[in-house]
């Protein structure tokens, strides 16, 4: 039986804190062979613990869901590492992304953007996204895109001369 996407993360993360690779099953590899981006997030006690995953497909589906775990656990910049006695306390949400639609400058697409969108927000080689489940702390529309405006690097109000695109995402969580 194949594992579901949470639990190749789950595993992945495990098998990392005791220094191994880990390796999935062949009917598991099958069931997610085709290639898919996905964002691995770690809450623990509801906060945020590591975030990190993939805008654009470029290698298998469970290839991605093990890589972008360990690095959530691991090299999540805002975060120290994950350590071995937080494992049983993380919740993990595995979100796979459709492939990214561009809407077109910011300021002109405002009218079309909303709560199910993941936004991915570039100007000159600044690029933040957040995911829809960002709303739920951000459900102001010109306050979501100031903060992913910033989150790029770029000024509060760069998200009206900036490219924007978004995706949608299936949600799976523990």
């Amino acid at each position: 039986m194949s594992l579901k996407l949470t639990q190749l993360a789950r595993k992945s993360i495990e098998s990392y804190l005791q220094g191994k690779k880990f390796e999935p099953d062949v009917e598991t590899k099958k069931k997610y062979s085709e290639k898919g981006a996905c964002f691995i997030t770690l809450t623990l006690n509801g906060n945020l613990r590591g975030c990190i995953g993939s805008l654009e497909a470029h290698r298998e589906l469970w290839k991605d869901v093990c890589e972008n775990a360990v690095n959530s656990a691991f090299n999540d910049y805002r975060f120290v590492p994950l350590k071995k006695e937080e494992l049983s306390k993380i919740k993990i949400e595995v979100s796979v992304l459709s492939k990214a639609i561009k809407l077109g400058l910011g300021e002109k697409v405002f009218p079309k953007i909303n709560n199910k969108m993941g936004i991915i927000l570039k100007k000159g080689f600044n690029t933040a996204t957040f995911l829809p489940q960002v709303w739920e702390q951000l459900p102001d529309k010109t306050e979501f895109l100031q903060e992913l405006s910033l989150k790029a690097g770029l000024n509060a109000n760069d998200w009206k001369t900036a490219e924007i695109s978004y995706y949608t995402i299936k949600s799976e969580e523990e």
